[in-house]
């Protein structure tokens, strides 16, 4: 215990040490929004940021052309015993119009911080009981098609025995399950024809598309509380004399569990197909993303973060809100064992608001940012200085995803 609360310590030194530099990382990145898989100044940002830091190695273009690895050890331990990866996430991308919205600037903040916290405290231990390696892995894509499951589907993670990253929000907590979400594009076709002059020579694409937007409002009552749909129409016709052709929507399909979207896409098919017989129009239905999984919650993991996170003066929610949110962190969650908590930035605006953007950006924020990296990287050193809670830890990934299955 008292090498373990030395460690502590020496994590919090090294954070405050580096405060500024990672104040500077942040505002770079937030300055310069970029949308998902674009994200190339923040890509190179990140990738010189490491670069400058002594016994790291770093890999541009890292599986996908604005991904990175950055990676330092392994130390300690005895030849021949397991190397513990503890992997640190970081994220950068930017919403439409409003830019970092969502904070994914202090997402990538809080990585790059519990990481070289972490490293500066265990670079000074000459006795570490399990060989520790530590990787920072940059996940560009959040906010659209899912660049952690791509980096999944590459074997970015095959090697990372545990995985950590923290979310901006409005309130501070441990754990909160996101929910699975599938997006899914429909596009009818119909026929042209002068609106007033032959209207019944058209097949008015339009009419499906809205009996389609209305046929998924009337579904809603029927559906689980947890369960949510949403979506636009993104094409609805060129001029009003003109029978539609063509019309496009855009939805969002969520539910708590990953394996319950099945079945509300086979309901939501239902309504799409509806409509195309209702008025004539042949319909395609296409999903252009993988989907999104809930979270699987890692008990131990979270238990620890609170503990570190109260000694540091964070003051956890004792009953959070819910939260229809979705990450494609739920998809490293099923095979990495993790941990998402959510942390406070002081402010009370809601994600994906001009006015979160705002707070994301401003020097408030950097106070519980790196409390929350500290928080992350003291629950890291709590696993690796103790055998019997990683192989708690390994136990409740298990037993989480076992619990799905049967749900």
């Amino acid at each position: 215990m008292e090498n373990q609360d030395r460690i502590k310590g020496a994590v919090q030194l090294c954070i405050d040490r580096l405060k500024d530099k990672l104040c500077e990382l942040s505002r770079d990145i937030w300055s310069c929004p970029e949308l998902a898989y674009n994200e190339t100044r923040a890509h190179d940002r990140l990738v010189r940021f490491f670069s400058e830091e002594e016994e790291w190695r770093v890999e541009s273009h890292y599986k996908l052309a604005t991904a990175f690895r950055a990676t330092w050890g392994p130390v300690g331990g005895k030849e021949g015993d397991e190397v513990l990866n503890i992997g640190f996430l970081c994220e950068y991308d930017a919403l439409p119009g409003i830019g970092h919205a969502c904070g994914h600037n202090l997402i990538a903040e809080v990585g790059a911080a519990a990481a070289l916290g972490l490293t500066g405290a265990l670079g000074q231990e000459p006795d570490l009981p399990v060989p520790v390696k530590v990787t920072v892995l940059g996940t560009p894509g959040e906010e659209h098609r899912g660049g952690k499951i791509d980096l999944i589907s590459a074997g970015a993670f095959a090697d990372i025995s545990l995985v950590f990253m923290a979310h901006p929000a409005q309130q501070d907590v441990p754990f909160l399950p996101c929910i699975a979400i599938v997006d899914v594009t429909v596009k009818y076709r119909g026929k042209a024809s002068h609106a007033s002059a032959y209207p019944w020579e058209g097949v008015n694409a339009l009419d499906a598309a809205v009996l389609a937007y209305n046929n998924l409002s009337v579904l809603r009552q029927q559906l689980k509380p947890d369960w949510r749909l949403h979506g636009i129409i993104k094409h609805g016709g060129e001029k009003p004399n003109i029978i539609p052709a063509y019309t496009e929507l855009e939805f969002y399909l969520r539910t708590s569990l990953l394996k319950d979207l099945c079945d509300l896409k086979a309901k939501a098919e239902a309504c799409f197909r509806a409509a195309a017989a209702a008025t004539g129009c042949p319909v395609e239905i296409t999903y252009p993303n993988p989907a999104y999984s809930n979270i699987l919650p890692n008990p131990t993991l979270a238990n620890l973060y609170e503990k570190n996170g109260k000694a540091l003066g964070i003051q956890f929610q004792e009953e959070p809100s819910n939260f229809s949110g979705s990450t494609d962190f739920g998809n490293v969650s099923f095979v990495v064992p993790g941990i998402h908590p959510f942390f406070y930035i002081g402010s009370d605006a809601m994600n994906h608001t001009e006015e979160y953007a705002e707070a994301a950006g401003a020097e408030k924020a950097q106070l519980y940012t790196l409390r929350t990296a500290k928080a992350l990287a003291m629950t890291a050193v709590d696993v690796l200085c103790c055998p019997d809670l990683l192989k708690q830890v390994r136990e409740d990934f298990t037993l989480a995803k076992a619990k799905q299955e049967q749900k």
